[in-house]
């Protein structure tokens, strides 16, 4: 699933591509994604001049005076902005055809992403309630250290709940909490002041990392202008169960947290 940095890739390159533009029409070849097409946004979107996009966790919210496209890339979803007269493939399912001449076309083989819509002045329901972003000032490690007393869960599921703080996804939660030395199953509630600083500290470093190196390459992912990202090389514990860490050289371990595949180092991690 493409995470923050593949976003934040995505609305940078398509930024320039979008806004000032102008949305002539919509093609909908298939509007069942995770949620059906959003009515709303097939009637208010057309004639609509795009006046910003901006990133909300792992959501992009296109800006018109009617309202705002929310759209989300699901687990394998891309957006890429190409000639009009691009035929289109199976899996090319929404085109927004621009007064540029080209498409904003929504490719997704698996269908789970979004588009959906929020109506001027409110707050569409899948971003309520949703905690500060990870590279704002909002926060920090005292945050953490604050909303993570009494709490019994792990430390890497604490920081993957989206109320705590967003788009610290399974990849960059594992490499986050390897640079800051903690151990993925340790109590939440149990982690230090000085500790979540650092592991504060090494969220905002290796995303805005992992953001200059264009996102990172899994599976189906990739960026608006076909390339893809570069930080999947660079990784020092996710998906390498088994391989000498980078550090120490102690083969690192996988488990299972919340249904999920964490990868950590013994030695590095406590």
């Amino acid at each position: 699933m493409p995470e923050l940095p593949e976003v934040e890739t995505t609305r940078r390159g398509l930024a320039p591509h979008l806004i000032g533009r102008r949305v002539e029409k919509l093609t909908v070849r298939q509007p069942k994604l995770r949620w059906p097409i959003a009515q709303a946004l097939r009637e208010q979107l057309p004639g609509q001049r795009l006046d910003d996009i901006v990133r909300r966790a792992k959501y992009l919210l296109v800006h018109t005076q009617a309202g705002s496209a929310l759209l989300h890339l699901g687990m394998s979803g891309s957006l890429r902005v190409l000639p009009e007269a691009t035929p289109a493939a199976i899996h090319d399912h929404i085109d927004w055809h621009l007064d540029s001449g080209h498409v904003l076309r929504y490719t997704d083989p698996r269908r789970f992403g979004c588009q959906l819509w929020q109506a001027p002045g409110e707050t569409h329901e899948l971003l309520a309630g949703l905690g500060p972003e990870p590279l704002s000032d909002d926060f920090d490690g005292d945050l953490l250290w604050q909303l993570s007393r009494g709490r019994k869960s792990g430390v890497k599921l604490f920081l993957m709940d989206q109320k705590i703080v967003v788009g610290v996804g399974n990849i960059y939660a594992a490499e986050a909490l390897f640079a800051a030395g903690i151990h993925p199953a340790r109590a939440a509630g149990q982690i230090s002041r000085a500790r979540y600083r650092d592991l504060a500290a090494a969220v905002k470093r290796i995303l805005s990392y992992a953001i200059r190196r264009g996102g990172t390459t899994l599976r189906d992912f990739i960026s608006p202008d076909g390339l893809p990202g570069y930080f999947e090389q660079e990784l020092f514990v996710y998906g390498r169960a088994g391989e000498p860490c980078k550090q120490c050289g102690t083969p690192i371990r996988s488990v299972t947290l919340g249904q999920r595949s964490t990868f950590y180092c013994p030695r590095c991690q406590h």
